[in-house]
C-alpha cells in the first residue's frame, strides 16, 4: 500500500477547500474528496452577497471553482470521489473510497458539510431559488419590502421569522402544531412582532409560482380541513439540518443530532488526529465565511499535529 496522505480531507464546501489551501500551502501535500456535491451547499445558491472581497457578490459555483482552483495552485490533489466508509480504530487512519479503495492517512480533516431537510414537496425543488430558499441570512436581502413565509416551530425557525420581519412588509410563520418548540423568549419575540403572522396547525400542501418565481402557497388547517392560498415572494424552511456525518458515528463523538462535537477553541475530535469543520460540526452560524474560518483552524491543527508526531518521532 502507497504512503499514508499527511492531510486527508473530506468535502468540498468552503471549510474543505479553505483547509487544502492552508495545507498546501503548508507543505502538506493534502489530498482532497469532494464527496457526491462538489463544491458543496453553496452550488445550490445562485448569489453570494456576504462573502468579504465580492463587491458585486458572486455566483455559489463560481466562488467554489475559484476556491478549487486556489487550492490546486497551491498542489492540493483532488479527486472527483466520495469518501464511503472510515476506521478510526487505529493509526494511520484508514478511509475507504467509492466502497472499493482503501487510502491511510496521518491527519483528516472532515468537512462534510449538513444538507437542510425539506417538506418534500415537488414544488419546493421546482423553485429553489425562485424563491424558496432554506437560509434567511443568506437570502432574505433579495425579498426586502415583499411578503414572505418561513416554516418552522423551532428556534431557528423564530430567528429566522424575525430576522426576515426587519426586511420585508410581512412574514407568514406556518407552524404545524398548536404551539411551537421554540424557546419561551424566542416566542415572545415572534408573537410581539407586529408584522408576524402565525397560523397555527397549518402546513404547506404547495408552493405556487410561474416562470418569474413564487407568487402564492397553498396551505390546509390539519385541525379544520380548511384550505387557503397566501400571496408572497419567498418561502423559508427553517425545519432543521441533518449534518453528513453518518460514515462517522462508530468512531466519532456527536451530539444528539449528529453534528460532530470538537475541543473548546479548536477543531480536534475525541480521536487522536481527526478534525472537524464547517457544518458538519457547526449548528449554530452556518455561514460561508465561518466554515472557510474553521477551515483554516483545521488545517493549522493538523499541521501542529503533525509537527508533533514527527517531533516525537525524532525524539525516539
Amino acid at each position: 500500500m502507497a504512503e499514508p496522505v499527511k492531510v486527508l480531507i473530506i468535502g468540498s464546501g468552503p471549510a474543505g477547500y479553505t483547509a487544502a489551501i492552508y495545507a498546501a500551502r503548508a507543505g502538506l501535500k493534502p489530498v482532497l474528496y469532494t464527496g457526491p456535491q462538489p463544491g458543496g451547499q453553496l452550488t445550490t445558491t445562485n448569489d453570494v452577497e456576504n462573502f468579504p472581497g465580492y463587491p458585486d457578490g458572486i455566483n455559489g459555483t463560481a466562488m467554489m471553482v475559484d476556491l478549487q482552483k486556489q487550492a490546486e495552485r497551491f498542489g492540493t490533489e483532488i479527486h472527483f470521489s466520495v469518501v464511503t466508509g472510515v476506521d478510526f480504530s487505529k493509526y494511520p487512519l484508514k478511509v475507504t473510497i467509492d466502497e472499493k479503495d482503501e487510502v491511510l492517512a496521518e491527519s483528516v480533516i472532515i468537512s462534510t458539510g449538513a444538507t437542510a431537510k425539506y417538506l418534500g414537496l415537488p414544488s419546493e425543488q421546482h423553485y429553489y431559488n425562485k424563491g424558496v430558499s432554506a437560509c434567511a441570512v443568506c437570502d432574505g436581502y433579495f425579498y426586502r419590502g415583499k411578503e414572505v413565509a418561513v416554516v418552522g416551530a423551532g428556534d431557528s425557525a423564530a430567528e429566522e421569522a424575525t430576522y426576515l420581519a426587519k426586511l420585508c412588509t410581512k412574514v407568514h410563520l406556518i407552524v404545524r402544531r398548536e404551539e411551537m418548540r421554540a424557546s419561551k423568549i424566542m416566542q415572545n419575540r415572534v408573537l410581539n412582532t407586529p408584522n408576524i403572522e402565525v397560523h397555527w396547525n397549518t402546513e404547506t400542501e404547495e408552493i405556487l409560482g410561474d416562470d418569474n418565481g413564487v407568487h402564492s402557497i397553498r396551505v390546509v388547517n390539519n385541525k379544520t380541513g380548511e384550505k387557503k392560498t397566501i400571496a408572497l415572494q419567498g418561502f423559508f424552511l427553517a425545519i432543521g439540518h441533518k449534518p453528513n456525518t453518518d460514515i462517522f458515528k462508530d468512531y466519532i463523538e456527536m451530539d444528539e443530532t449528529g453534528y460532530i462535537k470538537t475541543l473548546p477553541g479548536c477543531t480536534k475530535t475525541n480521536v487522536e488526529g481527526v478534525f472537524a469543520v464547517g457544518d458538519a460540526a457547526d449548528k449554530i452560524y452556518r455561514q460561508a465565511i465561518t466554515a472557510a474560518g474553521t477551515g483554516c483552524m483545521g488545517a493549522l491543527d493538523a499541521e501542529k499535529f503533525l509537527a508533533a508526531k514527527e517531533a516525537m518521532a525524532v525524539a525516539h
